[in-house]
């Protein structure tokens, strides 16, 4: 059972330190996400901005294990656990809870004497349907994202997005064009491969995607079938989706289609604008990470009294947790989320 307990927070917390190779727990000796290598390692999960290689030791969930062996390489030194269990270093509790931003990942609770930090890496409180829902959890530290930070973007429901997405693709077969659709390798494609409607017609997707595909289907998790382009012709291809990272819509690749529609599925698609800069036929709005709405409940589901806000509208968010009465504070991070300028040039987060 849970027991959450207020402190006096008037003392400074010396639990969780920001340094320049990322979060660090000096009383367990752990940095969180780091972005430089480290002796001991906690990963929230497997994309680049937040899994880097170079640290001796690492532990991750379960369920990001294999994905995050691919990217730092089998040789790793890689400890798992799986979901909500604790595990104790030098009297410190940790655990990782489900975050919902893709499989695998996670919110990192971190306690001591009573204390309790919750790093909670991506987030997004919507389940998807292929990512373990997200759990709210208590604390008196809560470490938020905020790449969404601002009241303009508020999410409509996957499912109304997803009806778009099938429409979409089922005019294009109509016309006998090829639908082709970006989306990142790692998450928001096997969102899209779990939800679209595939009775309208085959799904392919690109070897950066498809590669991911094959070690999530070998860890035992059913993504719906798909398969590589190179399993077939292009005159095949034609009506069907296929899902593609955001670098190969302006390259040599995506050339060898003759007649296409492209798309982009994204949460900055929300951005007037974003789609004539992303070079694509269509924008559907389709975010991992939190919107406004979403993230003010989970700083609220927190309860913690001190926020600690990072990549994205953290200015702007940070002052508007202020003005709320929240203690709130920016924490400056080299993670991305999801950033419309990297999404078009790193395939693997």
């Amino acid at each position: 059972m849970f027991i959450y307990m207020k402190m006096n927070l008037n003392k400074k917390s010396k639990l969780i330190s920001f340094t320049d190779k990322g979060l660090y727990c000096r009383q367990a000796d752990v940095y969180i996400d780091p972005w430089k290598p480290v002796k001991k390692a906690l990963l929230t999960h497997g994309h680049a901005d937040h899994a880097r290689p170079g640290s001796n030791h690492y532990l991750s969930t379960d369920e990001a294990a294999p994905v995050i062996r691919y990217r730092l390489g089998n040789h790793i030194n890689l400890q798992t656990v799986p979901y909500n269990k604790k595990i104790i270093i030098n009297g410190v509790e940790i655990s990782f809870h489900p975050a919902g931003h893709i499989i695998g990942s996670a919110q990192i609770s971190i306690a001591y004497k009573g204390e309790i930090w919750v790093i909670s890496g991506d987030y997004k409180l919507e389940d998807d349907g292929i990512s373990t829902p997200y759990e709210p959890l208590k604390c008196h530290h809560f470490i938020t994202e905020s790449t969404f930070g601002l009241p303009a973007f508020k999410w409509r429901p996957q499912i109304e997005i997803f009806e778009e997405i099938n429409t979409w693709w089922n005019t294009n077969r109509e016309q006998n064009s090829t639908s082709i659709i970006s989306a990142y390798s790692l998450g928001k494609a096997q969102r899209l491969i779990q939800n679209i409607d595939h009775s309208i017609g085959p799904v392919y997707c690109h070897d950066a995607i498809q590669n991911v595909n094959d070690i999530i289907r070998t860890q035992g998790i059913p993504l719906k079938q798909t398969s590589s382009i190179h399993t077939s012709t292009i005159s095949d291809m034609k009506g069907s989706l296929i899902i593609a990272p955001p670098s190969a819509m302006n390259g040599k690749w995506i050339k060898q289609f003759k007649k296409v529609s492209t798309a982009s599925a994204s949460g900055w698609m929300a951005i007037r604008g974003t789609r004539r800069r992303s070079a694509v036929d269509r924008g559907f709005v389709l975010s991992d990470h939190v919107d406004w709405e979403s993230l003010n409940q989970a700083v609220k589901n927190s309860q913690a009294e001190n926020i600690y806000v990072t990549h994205g509208y953290t200015d702007i968010y940070s002052r508007y947790l202020l003005s709320q009465g929240y203690n709130a504070k920016i924490v400056l991070t080299e993670f991305s989320g999801e950033s419309f300028e990297t999404s078009q040039e790193n395939d693997s987060i």
